[in-house]
């Protein structure tokens, strides 16, 4: 089967995450080690006993994923595991991407995640910004709830497309509610506030896409071995420089994950493999297009699964 490889972004951790992986092969171990060295924090203590709120601090969660992501593809590397047709990853998940189609240095891009996640939760002050993820309404009559709710400086907008039917969205606090309900009161059948300490991807973030230019400028970035498409424009870039610049627009602009996996079906994919903690993306992917088989590697029974199918 032609398989892409998909990487998770924040929302995937949780206390004891790859626990029973990191128990049968010890690059897991060796691969958060790494990181906690670059950081100079323990992020496997965190990973296996938090506390919870300390895997939710952005500037944490942002390489705790990362690292999680890129040692489940280290495991199925070291086990036979296919290279992909091309590559995805949900926001964050973009970096561990790009990790695995050699762009980037597994270090570099801990270093640099760490970076992004204490920018963006510094261009707003926690309690100014809100997420919500809006379930059974369609996109263009979203965007009509967010352009009503925006009032003055105050805005809301869509944020991520995770699959049809779902949509998040972000903004101000007061114009996040004001979208929620009237998003209630035209038919969506859930609203979720979610738990984020920020609001990603809409222009409340323009601050942090800012400081994140500068520090990717500074970063060696290489041509992937295998594509990789981004979040912004739906594309995989093969010059450094364009992969940086989308970078910096994905930090402002929607996660487009449904015409993601579109293209995926586009280019012959038949099924999706996640690497890292949780099934969030799997979902979405089936949601998206039914037809595609879509497996996680987070233990040893679903690395054999993902192995078995590709």
């Amino acid at each position: 089967m032609a398989f892409a490889a998909v990487f998770p972004g924040q929302g995937s951790q949780a206390v004891g995450m790859l626990h029973d992986l990191a128990a049968i092969f010890p690059v897991v171990q060796a691969t958060f080690a790494e990181a906690s060295e670059a950081l100079k924090v323990d992020l496997w203590e965190l990973a296996q006993n938090g506390p919870e709120q300390e895997l939710a601090r952005t500037e944490i969660t942002q390489p705790l994923i990362l690292t999680a992501a890129i040692s489940a593809w280290r495991v199925w590397r070291s086990n036979g595991g296919a290279e992909p047709l091309l590559a995805a990853g949900h926001s964050l998940g973009e970096y561990s991407a790009l990790v695995s189609a050699g762009v980037l240095t597994f270090v570099d891009a801990v270093r640099l995640v760490s970076d992004r996640g204490r920018f963006m939760q510094d261009a707003v002050p926690i309690g100014e910004g809100a997420m919500a993820a809006i379930l059974g309404l369609g996109e263009e009559e979203l965007n009509k709830v967010c352009f009503q709710a925006t009032r003055g400086t105050e805005i809301a907008t869509c944020a991520n497309f995770n699959a049809p039917g779902q949509i998040v969205i972000a903004g101000h606090v007061s114009a996040v509610e004001r979208a929620s309900n009237a998003a209630r009161e035209v038919g969506a059948r859930r609203v979720i506030p979610l738990p984020v300490s920020a609001p990603f991807h809409c222009d409340l973030m323009q601050p942090a896409a800012e400081r994140l230019r500068e520090t990717l400028l500074k970063c060696p970035f290489s041509p992937p071995v295998f594509p990789v498409v981004n979040n912004v424009e739906v594309v995989s870039e093969s010059e450094p420089g364009a992969i940086k610049g989308a970078l910096y627009r994905q930090v402002v602009r929607p996660v487009q994950w449904v015409r993601t996996v579109e293209y995926f079906v586009e280019q012959g994919v038949d099924a999706v493999v996640e690497f890292g903690p949780g099934k969030v993306l799997s979902g979405m992917c089936k949601r998206t297009h039914k037809p595609l088989v879509c497996r996680g590697v987070y233990d040893a029974e679903s690395l054999q699964e993902a192995l078995d199918i590709v």
